[in-house]
């Protein structure tokens, strides 16, 4: 990725110190200089927008969208909205590096990266500097400097031996890693922070789904009540009807046996009156 070369330009004339980080592996999804650029600009608005704060998933997708609208010429190129915050990590772990060599150079070295001023305005306010050395510090014991370590953990001292003056190469050697180890840690304890504001989010949308969940469980309950009443109420129709059939049943019965009982007393009685005009 040639955007993330340590290149470090003197201001003087002074030969450039030789560089000892590691070179980065080459990923998949390297990016060039330029998707790199309309990421950082993208990002950087909605940094501003939203009063320094950190973007969430809906921002970080409508990145990814520029992005990709200026630069996804092929499915390799398509970028996520993860790999676009992966990126954006990776730029302010490089950007602290690149701030903290120059501020430990007291002005003698400055960075040549393409993107150093635009992360230094953006976020140079929130990277503290690490030097608290004075130019022509007098001899004195070795120097424990306490950094913070990462959650709370003991604080780790990194003592400072001073045998030779501040100007040999092994002081200043020592000073540069003190300042790398001190912006390493606060980019620990800033990416710290985002996790947990990401785990805040997390609970945020989980509590959401616990209410709708229990909406479901309430509304359920209720849907189970009416259906309950509706059974008992067609119960108790089926009933009144089983019963009004039965009282009418009963009642036919009891007219058709008084019926036949006057049609045999019909009868009788003209049997009587016909024997009697015969007799």
């Amino acid at each position: 990725m040639g955007d993330l070369t340590d290149s470090m330009t003197p201001s003087t004339t002074t030969a450039t110190p030789p560089s000892y980080s590691r070179p980065l592996p080459v990923r998949e999804d390297c990016w060039s200089e330029e998707a790199t650029s309309t990421l950082v600009d993208s990002w950087g608005r909605r940094y501003l927008e939203l009063n320094r704060g950190n973007l969430r998933q809906k921002d970080w997708q409508d990145v990814a969208d520029t992005v990709n609208a200026l630069h996804a010429v092929s499915k390799k190129t398509h970028r996520t909205d993860v790999q676009c915050k992966n990126r954006i990590d990776t730029i302010k772990k490089k950007y602290k590096v690149e701030k903290a060599r120059v501020t430990s150079s007291n002005g003698t070295l400055t960075s040549s990266w393409p993107f150093f001023d635009r992360m230094d305005s953006l976020i140079g306010n929130s990277v503290k500097s690490s030097s608290n050395f004075s130019p022509n510090p007098s001899p004195s014991p070795p120097v424990a400097l306490p950094i913070k370590a990462y959650r709370k953990a003991a604080a780790t001292v990194v003592a400072l031996p001073q045998k030779r003056g501040y100007n040999s190469d092994g002081y200043y050697r020592n000073y540069s890693a003190v300042a790398a180890a001190a912006a390493a840690a606060e980019s620990e304890e800033e990416d710290a922070e985002e996790d947990a504001e990401e785990e805040e989010n997390e609970s945020e949308e989980n509590l959401g789904v616990r209410k709708l969940a229990k909406a479901i469980e309430r509304f359920g309950e209720v849907y189970e009540r009416v259906e309950a009443e509706k059974l008992k109420q067609m119960v108790e129709l089926e009933k009144q009807r089983m019963q009004f059939a039965s009282e009418l049943e009963m009642q036919r019965l009891r007219m058709f046996t008084e019926m036949q009982v006057q049609l045999e007393r019909n009868k009788r009685s003209k049997r009587s009156g016909s024997n009697d005009i015969y007799s």
